[in-house]
C-alpha cells in the first residue's frame, strides 16, 4: 500500500500543483533539476499514457503552473538566451525518443507477424509447381491442336483428359496456397495488423466500432499526438535555417533613396555625364532605363 499511496501522491501533486499538497516551492525556480522540463516546454509524455498499457506512471518532476508561467514569461522577455535553446532541444530530443521506442516495438511487431522460414520456402515451392503445371497446360493445349489437324481423335482425346487432370491439380494447389497465405504468420487465423501510430495490434475481422474504439483511444491518440509534435519541430527548425522563426532577427541593409530593398546606392554619374537612355517596348508595355534606375510606363 505504501507504493501505491505513494503513486496516488505523485499524481495528486502532478494534477493540482505540490502547493496544494502541502509541498513549499515557494524557492524554486522554474530552472531548478527538479522541474520538468517536459512540462514547462509543452507536454510531458508521463501526463498522455495514464490508465494504459503504456502507463509511465507519475512524473517524478515537479509540474507547477506557476513555474509554466514564469519560464513562458521569462522566454518571452528574452528568447535569445541560450538557457531557452537549451531546454527546448532536451524537450524535442525527449518527445524523440518516446517516438522512436514506440517505432522499435513496431518493427518488432511486424517482424513478429512475418512468415517463418518454412512457410516463406513452401509458399515459394508451391508457386513454382503452380507455374510448372500452367506451362505443361499450355503444351498441352497446342498438342492436341496439332493431334487435331492431323485427324488423331483418339490421342487427341486422351490429351485432352491429361489436361484436365493438369487443371484440378493446378486448382489444388492454387488453393493450398491461398489457405496458406491466410494463416501463415504469427498472426493465424486472427490476421492481426500492427498500428503503426502506437504499434498496437489490430484484427482485420474487428468491427468498425471496435476499430474506432482503438483510434479513439489514449494511447493512440497520445503516441498520435507525439508524432504530430515531431512535424512541428520539424517544421519550426526549418524555419529558423531560413530565418522565418523565432530567434534573432535578421536586419536589412539600410535602404539607400530610389534603391528599395537596401540596394547599393547608384554610381555618381557626375552633373556632365552623359545618360544611356534604352527604350524597350514590349507589346503594351514600354521599360525606359536610365542609368541605374528603371520606371514602367502603361
Amino acid at each position: 500500500m505504501g507504493r501505491l499511496a505513494e503513486m496516488q501522491r505523485k499524481l495528486l501533486e502532478q494534477m493540482m500543483g505540490p502547493e496544494a499538497m502541502g509541498v513549499s516551492n515557494a524557492n524554486l525556480h522554474w530552472s531548478d533539476e527538479k522541474v520538468c522540463r517536459n512540462f514547462l516546454c509543452g507536454t510531458c509524455p508521463h501526463t498522455l499514457f495514464t490508465n494504459t498499457k503504456m502507463d509511465l506512471g507519475a512524473c517524478p518532476k515537479s509540474h507547477t503552473e506557476r513555474l509554466k508561467t514564469e519560464f513562458l514569461a521569462a522566454r518571452e522577455a528574452n528568447p535569445n538566451d541560450p538557457i531557452f535553446a537549451r531546454f527546448q532541444a532536451e524537450y524535442e530530443a525527449n518527445i524523440f525518443a518516446f517516438v522512436d521506442e514506440c517505432d522499435r516495438r513496431i518493427r518488432a511487431a511486424h517482424r513478429r507477424l512475418e512468415k517463418t522460414p518454412e512457410e516463406n520456402a513452401k509458399t515459394t515451392n508451391l508457386m513454382r509447381e503452380i507455374a510448372e503445371i500452367e506451362l505443361a497446360i499450355q503444351g498441352g493445349t497446342e498438342k492436341i491442336e496439332t493431334l487435331g489437324e492431323q485427324g488423331k481423335v483418339e490421342e487427341s482425346m486422351r490429351e485432352m483428359a491429361a489436361i484436365e487432370a493438369l487443371k484440378s491439380e493446378k486448382a489444388d494447389k492454387e488453393r493450398e496456397l491461398q489457405q496458406l497465405t491466410d494463416t501463415s504468420g504469427a498472426s493465424g487465423h486472427q490476421k492481426l495488423r500492427v498500428c503503426d501510430v502506437c504499434g498496437a495490434y489490430l484484427s482485420v475481422l474487428d468491427s468498425d466500432r471496435r476499430l474506432a474504439d482503438h483510434f479513439g483511444g489514449k494511447m493512440h491518440l497520445g503516441y498520435h499526438e507525439l508524432r504530430n509534435m515531431l512535424v512541428k519541430f520539424k517544421e519550426e527548425r526549418e524555419k529558423r535555417k531560413a530565418g522565418l522563426g523565432p530567434g534573432p532577427r535578421r536586419v536589412p541593409p539600410p535602404s539607400v533613396a530610389g534603391t528599395p530593398g537596401g540596394s547599393a546606392a547608384p554610381p555618381d554619374v557626375g552633373a556632365n555625364a552623359t545618360s544611356v537612355l534604352r527604350a524597350t517596348t514590349i507589346e503594351s508595355v514600354t521599360v525606359v532605363t536610365t542609368g541605374t534606375r528603371v520606371t514602367s510606363e502603361w
